[in-house]
This record gives C-alpha cells, structure tokens and sequence, in this order.
C-alpha cells in the first residue's frame, strides 16, 4: 500500500502528462437537422459559417459555428421569434489538449418553444479571443469571467473582465487549461510566500478588517422564542378540564 501511495505522489510532482498529440479523429455531422427547428433554420440562413451538427445524448442538439460571426447568430438565436432563446443557461469552456481549439460553449433554453440548444465556437490557441454576449443575456456576465479566469479566453466587449475565482494577480496561468500542471507552475514554497505576501485590503476595505463587538443573544427558556409567541407549547389542560 505504502508503495502505491509513493507512486501516485511521484507522479504528481512529476506533472501532468502531455495531452495526446494525436490527430483528433475527423468530425462530421450526425442527425437530420430538419428534426429541430433552430438547426435548420441555422443551415439555412449561416451556411458558410455553421461548420457542423451533432445529436448527442438522445436529445441534445449541438452545432459548432465560426467564432467571428458568434455575436450575431446568437442575436438572431435570441430576438427571432421562431428562435427566441431568451435563456443562456451557460458558457462554458473545453480544452481538449494537444494544441486543438480551445471550444467556448453557449447552452441556451428557448422558454418561448420549450427547446434547448448548444452553440460550440472552436478558438485556435494563438487567437483566442471572442465577442462577449453580455448584452444579449446579462446571465453572460460572470459566466465569461469564469471562462476568462480558468480558461484564457478573452470576451472582447465584456463590461468587467477580470478574474472571478483566482486572485486578480494570479501568475500561474489558467487552471483548467490541459497543459496546467495539477500542483500549479510555482513550488508549494513559493505558493505559501506569495500568499502571506498579500496585502488583504487590496480585497477587503478597512473598516471589514476591524473587529466589532461580539453579538450578544437573549437568553429565553427552552420551548419558546424571544419577544414572540411563536414556537411555544399550550400548556397541558388540568384534570378534570372539560375538552
């Protein structure tokens, strides 16, 4: 047991292991399109810029599209009424390693037609920037920050980006970028110098810091609650008592 338990420890200063830099298998369209409404119609009027579709999951319905029209299908997507998707449920991001696209991915509802839809934006690593949606679904706003601070990806138009879950002077990367390594780019030294090294009224103003008097709490009697009758039990009838 104690041999297993060095192994896997070796392997973790040691890093993470290179992504396959295999070709990724060719990808083509699976599904008839003419089975959900908005695919079609995004065959129809984004020809040039749909790259593919697939049926995933028995029901989900998944289309990958040139990232520097994105801002403008997902517009149409939302204000077309035979669309009208006016629920962006998520963006997200993928990283699948060994130098393919990083993928930026939209997961909307249509509450109007009770249909749900996944958008797929693939992004090279040497450009991988993207307009931002926060003007068409404000639900966009920390979605984005989070796919900014975890994965790289910059949303150009975006009102606030900055990190949203690492520190804003985080040095060491994106942490669900493939080629992260699982302990962070900094030894454990460095990491513990660097975080007692903050100054924590860069995060918090002064008067949070100071300590206030501690809060007092009134004593009541088991069974009832403070300055209420709520919670109280009747007390129990006398013998004889009429019902």
């Amino acid at each position: 047991m104690a041999d297993e338990q060095k192994s896997g420890l070796d392997a973790v200063d040691e890093g993470p292991l290179g992504s396959d830099t295999t070709e990724a298998p060719e990808q083509t369209s699976t599904g008839d399109p003419s089975e959900h409404p908005s695919v079609a119609a995004l065959l129809e009027r984004f020809a040039s810029e749909v790259q593919r579709h697939q049926l995933t999951a028995g029901d989900q319905w998944v289309v990958w599209i040139n990232p520097e029209r994105s801002h403008e299908i997902l517009s149409w997507l939302k204000d077309d009424l035979d669309q009208a998707y006016d629920m962006m449920s998520d963006v997200t991001g993928v990283d699948y390693g060994g130098g393919r696209p990083v993928e930026v991915v939209y997961q909307m509802f249509s509450t109007a037609h009770s249909r749900a839809l996944r958008l797929r934006c693939p992004l090279p690593l040497d450009a991988m920037e993207i307009d931002s949606v926060v003007d068409l679904w404000k639900s966009a706003d920390w979605l984005e920050r989070e796919v900014f601070d975890l994965f790289g990806v910059t949303f150009k138009g975006h009102p606030d980006l900055r990190r949203i879950l690492m520190p804003d002077d985080y040095a060491e990367g994106h942490p669900l970028r493939k080629d992260f390594p699982l302990r962070g780019r900094f030894s454990r030294a460095e990491q513990t110098r660097r975080a007692l090294a903050q100054d924590v009224e860069r995060f918090y103003l002064a008067e949070n810091l100071e300590a206030g008097d501690p809060q007092e709490v009134e004593a009541t009697e088991v069974g009832t609650v403070a300055d209420s009758g709520a919670g109280t039990l009747p007390a129990p009838a006398e013998a004889g008592e009429d019902d």
